[in-house]
Protein backbone atom coordinates (compact mmCIF):
# COMPACT_ATOMS: atom_id res chain seq x y z
CA UNK A 1 0.00 0.00 0.00
CA UNK A 2 2.83 2.39 0.82
CA UNK A 3 4.51 1.77 -2.52
CA UNK A 4 1.21 2.21 -4.38
CA UNK A 5 0.60 5.49 -2.57
CA UNK A 6 4.12 6.63 -3.37
CA UNK A 7 3.61 5.77 -7.04
CA UNK A 8 0.38 7.80 -7.11
CA UNK A 9 2.11 10.66 -5.37
CA UNK A 10 4.98 10.43 -7.83
CA UNK A 11 2.55 10.98 -10.70
CA UNK A 12 0.32 13.67 -9.18
CA UNK A 13 2.65 15.71 -6.99
CA UNK A 14 5.16 16.67 -9.71
CA UNK A 15 2.35 18.03 -11.88
CA UNK A 16 1.65 20.85 -9.47
CA UNK A 17 2.87 24.40 -10.01
CA UNK A 18 5.26 25.19 -12.85
CA UNK A 19 5.52 21.62 -14.10
CA UNK A 20 1.76 21.35 -14.54
CA UNK A 21 1.67 24.64 -16.42
CA UNK A 22 4.45 23.50 -18.72
CA UNK A 23 2.57 20.30 -19.52
CA UNK A 24 -0.67 22.21 -20.17
CA UNK A 25 1.14 24.62 -22.50
CA UNK A 26 2.60 21.70 -24.45
CA UNK A 27 -0.82 20.09 -24.83
CA UNK A 28 -2.33 23.41 -25.98
CA UNK A 29 0.51 23.79 -28.48
CA UNK A 30 -0.07 20.29 -29.83
CA UNK A 31 -3.84 20.80 -30.16
CA UNK A 32 -3.36 24.22 -31.78
CA UNK A 33 -0.84 22.80 -34.24
CA UNK A 34 -3.20 19.99 -35.25
CA UNK A 35 -6.01 22.53 -35.73
CA UNK A 36 -3.80 24.85 -37.80
CA UNK A 37 -2.53 22.04 -40.07
CA UNK A 38 -6.12 20.78 -40.49
CA UNK A 39 -7.16 24.22 -41.79
CA UNK A 40 -4.18 24.24 -44.15
CA UNK A 41 -5.23 20.77 -45.38
CA UNK A 42 -8.71 22.11 -46.27
CA UNK A 43 -7.30 25.16 -48.07
CA UNK A 44 -4.88 23.21 -50.27
CA UNK A 45 -7.43 20.48 -51.04
CA UNK A 46 -9.88 23.24 -52.12
CA UNK A 47 -7.19 24.64 -54.44
CA UNK A 48 -6.91 21.14 -56.00
CA UNK A 49 -10.70 21.06 -56.43
CA UNK A 50 -11.28 18.41 -53.80
CA UNK A 51 -13.38 18.52 -50.63
CA UNK A 52 -13.09 16.54 -47.35
CA UNK A 53 -14.83 16.71 -43.98
CA UNK A 54 -13.22 18.28 -40.93
CA UNK A 55 -12.92 14.85 -39.37
CA UNK A 56 -10.95 13.69 -42.40
CA UNK A 57 -8.69 16.73 -42.16
CA UNK A 58 -7.90 16.06 -38.50
CA UNK A 59 -7.38 12.38 -39.33
CA UNK A 60 -4.90 13.24 -42.14
CA UNK A 61 -3.04 15.73 -39.91
CA UNK A 62 -2.60 13.28 -37.00
CA UNK A 63 -1.59 10.40 -39.32
CA UNK A 64 0.98 12.57 -41.08
CA UNK A 65 2.36 14.17 -37.89
CA UNK A 66 2.78 10.76 -36.28
CA UNK A 67 4.68 9.53 -39.39
CA UNK A 68 2.20 6.65 -39.91
CA UNK A 69 1.28 7.81 -43.43
CA UNK A 70 -1.44 5.36 -44.46
CA UNK A 71 -1.61 6.90 -47.98
CA UNK A 72 -5.40 6.78 -48.28
CA UNK A 73 -5.56 10.60 -48.55
CA UNK A 74 -2.77 12.32 -50.52
CA UNK A 75 -2.19 15.61 -52.27
CA UNK A 76 -1.82 15.67 -56.05
CA UNK A 77 -0.03 19.03 -56.40
CA UNK A 78 3.57 19.91 -55.62
CA UNK A 79 2.32 22.50 -53.11
CA UNK A 80 0.38 19.80 -51.29
CA UNK A 81 3.36 17.47 -51.24
CA UNK A 82 5.59 20.22 -49.82
CA UNK A 83 2.91 20.93 -47.20
CA UNK A 84 2.90 17.24 -46.24
CA UNK A 85 6.66 17.42 -45.61
CA UNK A 86 6.22 20.45 -43.35
CA UNK A 87 3.48 18.70 -41.36
CA UNK A 88 5.61 15.55 -41.12
CA UNK A 89 8.65 17.34 -39.66
CA UNK A 90 6.55 19.45 -37.30
CA UNK A 91 4.79 16.33 -36.04
CA UNK A 92 8.06 14.46 -35.55
CA UNK A 93 9.36 17.37 -33.48
CA UNK A 94 6.25 17.66 -31.34
CA UNK A 95 5.03 14.06 -30.98
CA UNK A 96 8.27 12.09 -31.18
CA UNK A 97 10.62 14.50 -29.37
CA UNK A 98 9.00 17.21 -27.27
CA UNK A 99 6.04 15.22 -25.92
CA UNK A 100 8.06 12.13 -24.79
CA UNK A 101 10.78 14.35 -23.28
CA UNK A 102 8.17 16.32 -21.34
CA UNK A 103 6.45 13.13 -20.19
CA UNK A 104 9.75 11.68 -18.98
CA UNK A 105 10.70 14.83 -17.09
CA UNK A 106 7.32 15.59 -15.57
CA UNK A 107 5.82 12.14 -15.02
CA UNK A 108 8.21 9.18 -15.37
CA UNK A 109 11.24 10.51 -13.49
CA UNK A 110 9.18 11.82 -10.52
CA UNK A 111 7.34 8.49 -10.41
CA UNK A 112 10.65 6.61 -10.43
CA UNK A 113 12.00 8.85 -7.67
CA UNK A 114 8.89 8.32 -5.54
CA UNK A 115 9.12 4.55 -6.03
CA UNK A 116 12.78 4.61 -5.03
CA UNK A 117 11.91 6.69 -1.96
CA UNK A 118 9.37 4.04 -0.99
CA UNK A 119 12.06 1.33 -1.27
CA UNK A 120 14.52 3.43 0.75
CA UNK A 121 12.56 5.17 3.53
CA UNK A 122 13.97 8.02 5.56
CA UNK A 123 12.52 6.87 8.88
CA UNK A 124 11.60 3.68 10.67
CA UNK A 125 7.97 2.60 11.18
CA UNK A 126 6.21 4.37 14.04
CA UNK A 127 5.73 1.20 16.03
CA UNK A 128 9.33 -0.03 15.89
CA UNK A 129 11.05 -0.35 19.25
CA UNK A 130 13.79 -2.42 20.86
CA UNK A 131 15.56 -2.51 17.50
CA UNK A 132 19.20 -2.65 16.46
CA UNK A 133 20.67 0.26 14.46
CA UNK A 134 23.79 -0.35 12.37
CA UNK A 135 25.66 2.25 10.36
CA UNK A 136 27.38 0.12 7.72
CA UNK A 137 28.03 -3.31 6.27
CA UNK A 138 31.33 -4.22 7.84
CA UNK A 139 31.80 -7.95 8.50
CA UNK A 140 31.03 -7.38 12.18
CA UNK A 141 27.83 -5.50 11.37
CA UNK A 142 26.82 -8.22 8.88
CA UNK A 143 27.28 -10.77 11.67
CA UNK A 144 25.08 -8.67 13.96
CA UNK A 145 22.40 -8.42 11.27
CA UNK A 146 22.56 -12.19 10.92
CA UNK A 147 22.06 -12.60 14.67
CA UNK A 148 19.15 -10.15 14.63
CA UNK A 149 17.45 -12.10 11.83
CA UNK A 150 18.03 -15.37 13.67
CA UNK A 151 16.59 -14.06 16.94
CA UNK A 152 13.75 -12.16 15.20
CA UNK A 153 15.02 -8.83 16.55
CA UNK A 154 14.10 -5.80 14.39
CA UNK A 155 17.01 -3.87 12.91
CA UNK A 156 17.64 -1.00 10.53
CA UNK A 157 20.71 -0.30 8.40
CA UNK A 158 21.39 3.42 7.87
CA UNK A 159 22.71 4.17 4.36
CA UNK A 160 23.67 7.62 3.12
CA UNK A 161 23.32 6.98 -0.63
CA UNK A 162 19.74 6.50 -1.80
CA UNK A 163 20.72 4.33 -4.78
CA UNK A 164 22.66 1.97 -2.53
CA UNK A 165 19.78 1.93 -0.06
CA UNK A 166 17.29 0.97 -2.78
CA UNK A 167 19.59 -1.80 -4.00
CA UNK A 168 20.01 -3.16 -0.46
CA UNK A 169 16.26 -3.00 0.07
CA UNK A 170 15.79 -5.17 -3.00
CA UNK A 171 18.26 -7.67 -1.49
CA UNK A 172 16.14 -8.00 1.64
CA UNK A 173 17.81 -5.55 4.04
CA UNK A 174 15.80 -3.23 6.26
CA UNK A 175 17.33 0.11 5.29
CA UNK A 176 16.86 3.78 6.03
CA UNK A 177 18.39 6.71 4.18
CA UNK A 178 20.11 9.36 6.27
CA UNK A 179 23.34 11.28 6.85
CA UNK A 180 25.38 9.75 9.64
CA UNK A 181 26.49 13.16 10.90
CA UNK A 182 22.95 14.58 11.16
CA UNK A 183 21.06 14.29 14.48
CA UNK A 184 17.79 14.18 12.52
CA UNK A 185 18.84 10.78 11.13
CA UNK A 186 18.93 9.21 14.59
CA UNK A 187 15.66 10.82 15.58
CA UNK A 188 14.13 9.38 12.39
CA UNK A 189 15.65 6.00 13.31
CA UNK A 190 13.84 6.20 16.68
CA UNK A 191 17.09 6.07 18.60
CA UNK A 192 15.20 6.81 21.81
CA UNK A 193 13.27 3.53 21.36
CA UNK A 194 16.19 1.49 20.03
CA UNK A 195 17.98 -1.17 22.03
CA UNK A 196 21.41 -0.44 20.59
CA UNK A 197 23.33 1.47 17.92
CA UNK A 198 26.52 -0.13 16.59
CA UNK A 199 29.14 1.69 14.54
CA UNK A 200 32.20 -0.03 13.10
CA UNK A 201 34.11 2.63 11.20
CA UNK A 202 37.31 4.59 11.77
CA UNK A 203 37.87 5.94 15.26
CA UNK A 204 37.16 9.49 14.04
CA UNK A 205 33.93 8.51 12.27
CA UNK A 206 32.79 6.45 15.24
CA UNK A 207 33.34 9.42 17.56
CA UNK A 208 31.33 11.67 15.22
CA UNK A 209 28.46 9.16 14.99
CA UNK A 210 28.37 8.55 18.75
CA UNK A 211 28.42 12.28 19.50
CA UNK A 212 25.73 13.03 16.90
CA UNK A 213 23.46 10.21 18.08
CA UNK A 214 23.87 11.31 21.70
CA UNK A 215 23.00 14.84 20.65
CA UNK A 216 19.76 13.51 19.17
CA UNK A 217 18.74 11.62 22.32
CA UNK A 218 20.32 10.57 25.64
CA UNK A 219 18.48 7.23 25.44
CA UNK A 220 19.69 4.08 23.74
CA UNK A 221 22.88 2.05 24.04
CA UNK A 222 25.78 3.01 21.75
CA UNK A 223 28.51 0.48 20.95
CA UNK A 224 31.56 1.51 18.92
CA UNK A 225 34.79 -0.16 17.89
CA UNK A 226 38.24 1.31 18.46
CA UNK A 227 41.42 0.52 16.58
CA UNK A 228 43.64 2.64 18.82
CA UNK A 229 43.78 2.37 22.63
CA UNK A 230 43.92 6.17 22.77
CA UNK A 231 40.53 6.37 21.05
CA UNK A 232 38.68 4.54 23.82
CA UNK A 233 38.45 7.56 26.14
CA UNK A 234 37.48 9.85 23.25
CA UNK A 235 34.69 7.52 22.14
CA UNK A 236 33.36 7.27 25.69
CA UNK A 237 33.42 11.06 26.00
CA UNK A 238 31.60 11.28 22.68
CA UNK A 239 28.75 9.19 24.06
CA UNK A 240 29.64 5.53 23.45
CA UNK A 241 28.46 3.30 26.30
CA UNK A 242 30.68 0.37 25.31
CA UNK A 243 33.86 0.38 23.23
CA UNK A 244 35.10 -2.82 21.61
CA UNK A 245 38.86 -3.05 21.07
CA UNK A 246 38.88 -5.82 18.51
CA UNK A 247 42.63 -6.48 18.56
CA UNK A 248 42.89 -7.13 22.31
CA UNK A 249 39.56 -9.00 22.26
CA UNK A 250 40.83 -11.44 19.67
CA UNK A 251 44.25 -11.63 21.29
CA UNK A 252 42.71 -12.60 24.63
CA UNK A 253 40.69 -15.33 22.94
CA UNK A 254 43.82 -16.80 21.35
CA UNK A 255 45.79 -16.55 24.57
CA UNK A 256 43.00 -18.23 26.54
CA UNK A 257 43.14 -21.14 24.16
CA UNK A 258 46.93 -21.44 24.45
CA UNK A 259 46.76 -21.29 28.25
CA UNK A 260 44.25 -24.16 28.45
CA UNK A 261 46.30 -26.71 30.43
CA UNK A 262 45.88 -29.92 28.48
CA UNK A 263 43.78 -32.65 30.09
CA UNK A 264 42.95 -30.47 33.08
CA UNK A 265 39.57 -28.68 32.85
CA UNK A 266 39.92 -25.09 31.69
CA UNK A 267 36.87 -23.07 32.71
CA UNK A 268 35.88 -20.77 29.87
CA UNK A 269 32.56 -19.46 31.18
CA UNK A 270 30.32 -19.58 34.21
CA UNK A 271 26.59 -19.15 34.60
CA UNK A 272 25.60 -18.80 38.25
CA UNK A 273 26.88 -22.05 39.80
CA UNK A 274 27.39 -23.81 36.45
CA UNK A 275 30.87 -23.87 34.90
CA UNK A 276 31.57 -24.61 31.24
CA UNK A 277 35.03 -26.00 30.61
CA UNK A 278 37.09 -27.66 27.95
CA UNK A 279 39.66 -30.41 28.38
CA UNK A 280 41.88 -32.27 25.96
CA UNK A 281 41.53 -36.04 25.79
CA UNK A 282 45.08 -36.53 24.46
CA UNK A 283 47.08 -38.98 26.57
CA UNK A 284 44.20 -39.98 28.83
CA UNK A 285 42.32 -43.26 29.22
CA UNK A 286 39.30 -41.53 27.63
CA UNK A 287 40.71 -42.08 24.14
CA UNK A 288 39.07 -44.87 22.19
CA UNK A 289 36.05 -45.18 24.49
CA UNK A 290 32.45 -44.09 23.90
CA UNK A 291 30.66 -41.61 26.15
CA UNK A 292 28.28 -44.30 27.36
CA UNK A 293 31.26 -46.41 28.48
CA UNK A 294 32.79 -43.47 30.35
CA UNK A 295 29.51 -42.49 32.08
CA UNK A 296 31.02 -39.21 33.32
CA UNK A 297 27.65 -37.86 34.45
CA UNK A 298 27.09 -40.75 36.83
CA UNK A 299 30.67 -40.81 38.13
CA UNK A 300 31.42 -37.10 38.52
CA UNK A 301 28.12 -35.23 37.83
CA UNK A 302 29.85 -33.79 34.77
CA UNK A 303 28.00 -33.60 31.46
CA UNK A 304 29.83 -33.93 28.14
CA UNK A 305 27.83 -31.51 26.00
CA UNK A 306 29.92 -31.96 22.87
CA UNK A 307 33.24 -32.87 21.37
CA UNK A 308 34.93 -30.73 18.78
CA UNK A 309 38.02 -31.15 16.68
CA UNK A 310 39.36 -28.41 14.38
CA UNK A 311 36.10 -26.52 14.36
CA UNK A 312 33.77 -29.48 13.81
CA UNK A 313 31.35 -29.84 16.69
CA UNK A 314 29.94 -33.29 17.40
CA UNK A 315 26.85 -33.35 19.59
CA UNK A 316 27.26 -35.67 22.54
CA UNK A 317 25.56 -39.01 21.92
CA UNK A 318 26.03 -42.26 23.90
CA UNK A 319 27.94 -43.98 21.10
CA UNK A 320 30.23 -41.02 20.29
CA UNK A 321 33.84 -42.15 20.58
CA UNK A 322 36.64 -40.03 22.05
CA UNK A 323 39.71 -39.62 19.82
CA UNK A 324 43.27 -38.55 20.62
CA UNK A 325 42.60 -35.10 19.10
CA UNK A 326 39.24 -34.59 20.82
CA UNK A 327 38.48 -31.55 22.95
CA UNK A 328 35.70 -32.30 25.44
CA UNK A 329 33.20 -29.57 26.28
CA UNK A 330 32.12 -30.18 29.86
CA UNK A 331 29.43 -28.64 32.04
CA UNK A 332 29.09 -29.03 35.76
CA UNK A 333 29.68 -27.49 39.14
CA UNK A 334 33.22 -26.52 40.14
CA UNK A 335 33.57 -29.40 42.55
CA UNK A 336 32.45 -31.86 39.86
CA UNK A 337 35.10 -30.53 37.44
CA UNK A 338 37.73 -30.82 40.21
CA UNK A 339 36.76 -34.48 40.63
CA UNK A 340 37.18 -34.99 36.88
CA UNK A 341 40.66 -33.42 37.04
CA UNK A 342 41.73 -35.70 39.86
CA UNK A 343 40.77 -38.70 37.76
CA UNK A 344 42.22 -37.69 34.38
CA UNK A 345 44.55 -34.67 34.59
CA UNK A 346 47.16 -36.83 36.33
CA UNK A 347 47.13 -39.24 33.38
CA UNK A 348 49.31 -36.91 31.32
CA UNK A 349 52.56 -35.12 31.91
CA UNK A 350 52.87 -31.94 33.93
CA UNK A 351 50.42 -29.54 32.31
CA UNK A 352 52.93 -26.73 32.41
CA UNK A 353 55.20 -28.51 29.92
CA UNK A 354 52.99 -27.22 27.13
CA UNK A 355 54.08 -23.67 27.96
CA UNK A 356 57.75 -24.25 28.88
CA UNK A 357 58.77 -23.12 25.38
CA UNK A 358 57.75 -19.84 23.83
CA UNK A 359 54.76 -19.44 21.53
CA UNK A 360 55.42 -18.29 17.96
CA UNK A 361 53.13 -15.52 16.68
CA UNK A 362 53.09 -14.83 12.94
CA UNK A 363 52.13 -11.20 12.41
CA UNK A 364 52.85 -8.18 14.58
CA UNK A 365 49.59 -6.33 14.08
CA UNK A 366 47.07 -5.46 16.77
CA UNK A 367 45.98 -9.08 17.25
CA UNK A 368 49.51 -10.45 17.36
CA UNK A 369 50.71 -7.84 19.82
CA UNK A 370 47.63 -8.29 22.02
CA UNK A 371 48.16 -12.06 22.10
CA UNK A 372 51.79 -11.58 23.15
CA UNK A 373 50.78 -9.10 25.88
CA UNK A 374 48.18 -11.44 27.41
CA UNK A 375 50.61 -14.37 27.35
CA UNK A 376 53.31 -12.24 28.95
CA UNK A 377 50.91 -11.25 31.74
CA UNK A 378 50.47 -14.97 32.47
CA UNK A 379 54.22 -15.59 32.47
CA UNK A 380 54.31 -17.25 29.04
CA UNK A 381 56.99 -16.06 26.61
CA UNK A 382 56.28 -15.53 22.93
CA UNK A 383 58.16 -14.53 19.83
CA UNK A 384 56.55 -12.43 17.09
CA UNK A 385 57.55 -12.77 13.43
CA UNK A 386 56.95 -9.50 11.59
CA UNK A 387 58.28 -7.89 8.40
CA UNK A 388 57.85 -4.28 9.60
CA UNK A 389 60.25 -3.61 12.48
CA UNK A 390 58.43 -0.47 13.67
CA UNK A 391 55.40 -2.56 14.62
CA UNK A 392 57.28 -4.66 17.18
CA UNK A 393 59.80 -2.19 18.61
CA UNK A 394 58.72 -2.96 22.19
CA UNK A 395 59.22 -6.70 21.72
CA UNK A 396 62.98 -7.33 21.94
CA UNK A 397 62.66 -11.01 21.02
CA UNK A 398 60.74 -10.32 17.81
CA UNK A 399 62.12 -11.80 14.59
CA UNK A 400 62.08 -9.46 11.61
CA UNK A 401 61.45 -11.25 8.33
CA UNK A 402 59.03 -13.15 6.13
CA UNK A 403 57.13 -15.88 7.99
CA UNK A 404 57.14 -17.98 4.81
CA UNK A 405 60.94 -18.21 5.02
CA UNK A 406 62.07 -21.42 6.75
CA UNK A 407 65.19 -19.72 8.16
CA UNK A 408 63.02 -17.03 9.75
CA UNK A 409 60.69 -19.63 11.27
CA UNK A 410 63.65 -21.63 12.54
CA UNK A 411 65.08 -18.50 14.16
CA UNK A 412 61.67 -17.87 15.76
CA UNK A 413 61.79 -21.36 17.27
CA UNK A 414 59.21 -23.33 15.30
CA UNK A 415 61.04 -26.58 16.11
CA UNK A 416 60.33 -26.32 19.83
CA UNK A 417 57.16 -24.25 20.14
CA UNK A 418 53.95 -25.91 21.40
CA UNK A 419 51.73 -23.49 19.45
CA UNK A 420 51.73 -21.10 16.51
CA UNK A 421 49.28 -18.20 16.18
CA UNK A 422 48.67 -16.92 12.63
CA UNK A 423 47.36 -13.35 12.90
CA UNK A 424 47.99 -11.47 9.63
CA UNK A 425 45.18 -9.37 8.19
CA UNK A 426 45.09 -11.23 4.86
CA UNK A 427 43.14 -14.50 4.67
CA UNK A 428 45.16 -15.88 1.76
CA UNK A 429 48.38 -15.31 3.69
CA UNK A 430 46.94 -16.95 6.81
CA UNK A 431 45.84 -20.02 4.86
CA UNK A 432 49.25 -20.23 3.20
CA UNK A 433 51.13 -19.95 6.51
CA UNK A 434 48.82 -22.47 8.19
CA UNK A 435 49.48 -25.02 5.46
CA UNK A 436 53.23 -24.39 5.73
CA UNK A 437 53.39 -24.62 9.53
CA UNK A 438 51.22 -27.74 9.62
CA UNK A 439 53.57 -29.40 7.11
CA UNK A 440 56.63 -28.43 9.14
CA UNK A 441 55.17 -29.40 12.53
CA UNK A 442 52.21 -31.84 12.33
CA UNK A 443 52.16 -32.17 16.12
CA UNK A 444 51.74 -28.55 17.23
CA UNK A 445 48.59 -26.54 17.82
CA UNK A 446 47.89 -23.96 15.10
CA UNK A 447 45.56 -21.06 15.85
CA UNK A 448 44.48 -18.63 13.15
CA UNK A 449 42.21 -15.74 12.31
CA UNK A 450 40.16 -14.97 9.23
CA UNK A 451 38.47 -11.87 7.91
CA UNK A 452 35.80 -13.49 5.70
CA UNK A 453 33.42 -16.17 6.93
CA UNK A 454 33.81 -18.26 3.79
CA UNK A 455 37.47 -18.87 4.66
CA UNK A 456 36.75 -20.46 8.05
CA UNK A 457 36.39 -23.98 6.67
CA UNK A 458 39.42 -23.44 4.43
CA UNK A 459 41.55 -22.54 7.44
CA UNK A 460 40.43 -25.71 9.22
CA UNK A 461 41.19 -27.81 6.14
CA UNK A 462 44.60 -26.18 5.94
CA UNK A 463 45.34 -27.52 9.41
CA UNK A 464 44.21 -24.87 11.91
CA UNK A 465 42.99 -26.27 15.23
CA UNK A 466 41.27 -23.07 16.31
CA UNK A 467 39.93 -20.21 14.15
CA UNK A 468 38.46 -16.85 15.15
CA UNK A 469 37.57 -13.67 13.30
CA UNK A 470 36.94 -10.03 14.10
CA UNK A 471 33.36 -10.41 12.92
CA UNK A 472 32.18 -13.20 15.21
CA UNK A 473 34.22 -12.15 18.23
CA UNK A 474 33.12 -8.52 18.02
CA UNK A 475 29.53 -9.37 17.12
CA UNK A 476 29.24 -11.72 20.10
CA UNK A 477 30.58 -9.04 22.43
CA UNK A 478 28.15 -6.44 21.05
CA UNK A 479 25.22 -8.89 21.04
CA UNK A 480 25.74 -9.64 24.71
CA UNK A 481 25.27 -5.91 25.39
CA UNK A 482 22.01 -5.96 23.44
CA UNK A 483 20.41 -9.11 24.81
CA UNK A 484 22.39 -9.66 28.03
CA UNK A 485 22.24 -13.38 27.28
CA UNK A 486 25.90 -14.19 27.86
CA UNK A 487 26.50 -15.73 24.46
CA UNK A 488 29.91 -17.37 24.62
CA UNK A 489 32.02 -17.81 21.49
CA UNK A 490 34.04 -21.03 21.86
CA UNK A 491 35.39 -20.99 18.30
CA UNK A 492 34.37 -19.46 15.00
CA UNK A 493 30.68 -20.27 14.68
CA UNK A 494 30.55 -22.36 17.88
CA UNK A 495 28.61 -20.70 20.69
CA UNK A 496 26.98 -21.33 24.04
CA UNK A 497 23.75 -19.34 24.28
CA UNK A 498 20.85 -18.90 26.66
CA UNK A 499 17.20 -18.46 25.69
CA UNK A 500 13.91 -18.08 27.54
CA UNK A 501 11.85 -21.26 27.40
CA UNK A 502 10.00 -21.21 24.04
CA UNK A 503 6.23 -21.62 24.27
CA UNK A 504 6.45 -24.66 21.99
CA UNK A 505 8.71 -26.50 24.43
CA UNK A 506 7.26 -25.47 27.79
CA UNK A 507 5.64 -28.33 29.69
CA UNK A 508 7.01 -31.08 27.44
CA UNK A 509 9.22 -33.99 28.44
CA UNK A 510 12.78 -33.54 27.30
CA UNK A 511 12.67 -36.84 25.37
CA UNK A 512 9.78 -35.62 23.21
CA UNK A 513 11.59 -32.50 21.96
CA UNK A 514 14.42 -34.27 20.15
CA UNK A 515 16.24 -30.93 20.03
CA UNK A 516 19.71 -32.28 19.06
CA UNK A 517 18.35 -34.22 16.07
CA UNK A 518 16.08 -31.42 14.87
CA UNK A 519 18.43 -28.46 15.34
CA UNK A 520 21.97 -29.69 16.00
CA UNK A 521 22.02 -27.93 19.39
CA UNK A 522 22.80 -29.73 22.62
CA UNK A 523 21.16 -28.78 25.92
CA UNK A 524 23.72 -27.97 28.60
CA UNK A 525 21.30 -27.16 31.38
CA UNK A 526 17.90 -25.89 32.45
CA UNK A 527 17.62 -22.71 34.47
CA UNK A 528 14.69 -22.64 36.85
CA UNK A 529 14.34 -20.88 40.16
CA UNK A 530 17.64 -20.21 41.88
CA UNK A 531 20.06 -22.37 39.92
CA UNK A 532 20.94 -24.23 36.76
CA UNK A 533 20.53 -28.01 36.52
CA UNK A 534 22.90 -30.04 34.38
CA UNK A 535 21.97 -33.52 35.60
CA UNK A 536 19.22 -33.86 33.01
CA UNK A 537 17.26 -36.97 32.15
CA UNK A 538 14.89 -37.71 29.24
CA UNK A 539 11.95 -37.66 31.69
CA UNK A 540 12.55 -34.06 32.82
CA UNK A 541 9.68 -31.63 32.22
CA UNK A 542 10.75 -28.31 30.69
CA UNK A 543 9.58 -25.52 33.03
CA UNK A 544 7.35 -22.85 31.53
CA UNK A 545 9.15 -19.95 33.26
CA UNK A 546 12.66 -21.35 32.90
CA UNK A 547 15.52 -20.91 30.48
CA UNK A 548 17.54 -23.25 28.30
CA UNK A 549 21.32 -23.18 28.10
CA UNK A 550 22.43 -24.63 24.75
CA UNK A 551 25.54 -25.17 22.67
CA UNK A 552 25.79 -25.40 18.89
CA UNK A 553 27.37 -23.97 15.79
CA UNK A 554 25.88 -20.95 14.04
CA UNK A 555 23.62 -23.01 11.76
CA UNK A 556 22.34 -25.04 14.72
CA UNK A 557 21.55 -21.83 16.59
CA UNK A 558 19.64 -20.55 13.56
CA UNK A 559 17.65 -23.76 13.27
CA UNK A 560 16.72 -23.65 16.96
CA UNK A 561 15.45 -20.06 16.79
CA UNK A 562 13.60 -20.65 13.55
CA UNK A 563 11.92 -23.83 14.74
CA UNK A 564 11.07 -22.94 18.32
CA UNK A 565 11.20 -19.13 18.60
CA UNK A 566 10.67 -17.28 15.31
CA UNK A 567 9.52 -19.83 12.73
CA UNK A 568 6.45 -21.98 12.42
CA UNK A 569 8.30 -25.26 12.04
CA UNK A 570 6.78 -25.96 8.65
CA UNK A 571 9.84 -25.37 6.57
CA UNK A 572 11.96 -22.49 5.23
CA UNK A 573 10.19 -19.19 5.65
CA UNK A 574 10.95 -15.50 5.45
CA UNK A 575 13.81 -15.70 7.97
CA UNK A 576 15.54 -18.38 5.94
CA UNK A 577 15.22 -16.35 2.74
CA UNK A 578 16.56 -13.23 4.43
CA UNK A 579 19.52 -15.16 5.84
CA UNK A 580 20.31 -16.48 2.38
CA UNK A 581 20.28 -12.94 1.03
CA UNK A 582 22.59 -11.72 3.79
CA UNK A 583 25.03 -14.59 3.17
CA UNK A 584 25.02 -14.01 -0.59
CA UNK A 585 26.38 -10.52 -0.01
CA UNK A 586 29.33 -11.64 2.09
Amino acid sequence: MKIAAAMTAGITAPLAGGSARALVRLVILLVGTIALFSVGFHVIMAMEGREFSWAASVYWTVVTMSTLGFGDIVFQSDLGRLYSIVVLFAGALLILVMLPFTFIQLVYLPWREATREARAPRSVPDGMHGHLIVTGRDALEEALIQRAITADVPYVLIVEDIEEAAALHDLGYRVMVGALDDPATYRAAAMERAAMLVTVRSDQSNANIAFTAREATPAGLIVATATSPDAVDVLELAGADHVIELGPLLGKAFARRILSPGAQCSVISTFEDLAIAEASAAGTELVGRSLSDLDLRQRFAVSVVGIWDRGALQIATPDLKVEESSILLLAGRREALDAYDQAYASDVNDPQTATDNHVVILGGGRVGRATADVLAAEGISSRIVEQRAERVERFPDAVIGDAADLEVLTEAGIDGTPAIVVTTHDDDTNIYLTLYCRKLRPDIEVLGRVRLDRNISTMHRAGADFVLSYASTGATDAWNRLRDDSTLLLAEGLVVFRVDMPERLAGRELRTTDIPARTGCSIIGIVAGEGCRTDLSPDDILPRNGQLLLIGDDRAEERFFERYVAGDGSGPGLLTRLRALVRSEK
